[in-house]
């Protein structure tokens, strides 16, 4: 499963708050109930008019804040004069985990699967939701790779679908696609079977959506996720990575 922002986003947008100023007028948006103006933020952080507008539409631009425009004195018509860029708080949550978990999506497949727990116990449920947003994941990528895509090309976007989702995949001697990162780590290591068979479930959807040479199991290894991808006939040496495309080096030992 994948988040719609990637790591590397979430590292940009939360090095804007790196700068003290910066940092000062977010705070200060933050706090406000009603969105704050120019010369407000100004004032209240003791730079000038302009410094503040760059922060602030600096903010704007890494998603933290958002601009709405109204006229403060109330009035309008002519002479009323032009209304004025305001500032607000955005309700974007960003959060920087390092590797990278997705305890959120993870909670959203475990509220969904009690809610269809009917005659089925909870680890069944959680499996049947994830299995449909593998399906769903699988079958939109497969629909950018064109009507007969190469076996390479299919390996590819599924070594590039788990790398996006946190999975850091990496392909061993033997030719499988090993993970040597949960995102979901945590929950793994108290309720084992019901995030592994989260994992291994939307691990099925998606491969059967690409129709993908490879085929998830379960494998519990240290270090690893749970899952493992095996090609059923051919080993690493059928697959080739698309032009550019960095592919880590297999692990060995």
């Amino acid at each position: 499963m994948t988040n719609e922002g990637i790591v590397r986003d979430a590292v940009a947008v939360v090095a804007l708050l790196d700068e003290p100023n910066r940092r000062r007028l977010y705070e200060f948006v933050s706090n406000r109930r009603e969105a704050v103006g120019r010369d407000d933020a100004a004032a209240e952080t003791g730079i000038s008019r302009e410094l503040a507008a760059f922060h602030l539409d600096r903010l704007v631009a890494g998603g933290l804040l958002t601009t709405e425009y109204r006229r403060r004195s109330g009035r309008s018509g002519p002479g009323a004069g032009r209304p004025a860029k305001l500032y607000r708080r955005t309700d974007r949550v960003v959060a920087v985990t390092i590797p990278p978990r997705q305890y959120d999506l993870a909670a959203d497949v475990f509220a969904e699967g009690i809610g269809r727990m009917e005659g089925t116990s909870g680890v069944d449920a959680v499996a049947d939701v994830a299995r449909e947003r593998g399906v769903d994941l699988g079958t939109e990528v497969r629909r950018t790779l064109g009507p007969r895509p190469s076996r390479p090309r299919r390996l590819t976007a599924l070594v590039d679908l788990l790398r996006e989702g946190g999975y850091e995949p990496v392909i061993d001697e033997a030719g499988a696609v090993r993970l040597r990162n949960c995102p979901y780590s945590a929950l793994a290591s108290r309720h084992r079977e019901l995030t592994c068979g989260m994992n291994l479930a939307w691990a099925e959807g998606i491969t059967t959506a690409m129709d993908s040479p490879f085929r998830p199991e379960l494998l519990p290894t240290p270090g690893h996720c749970c899952v493992i991808f095996r090609s059923a006939s051919e080993g690493l040496e059928a697959w080739a990575p698309e032009p550019n495309q960095q592919v880590p080096e297999p692990e060995r030992g």
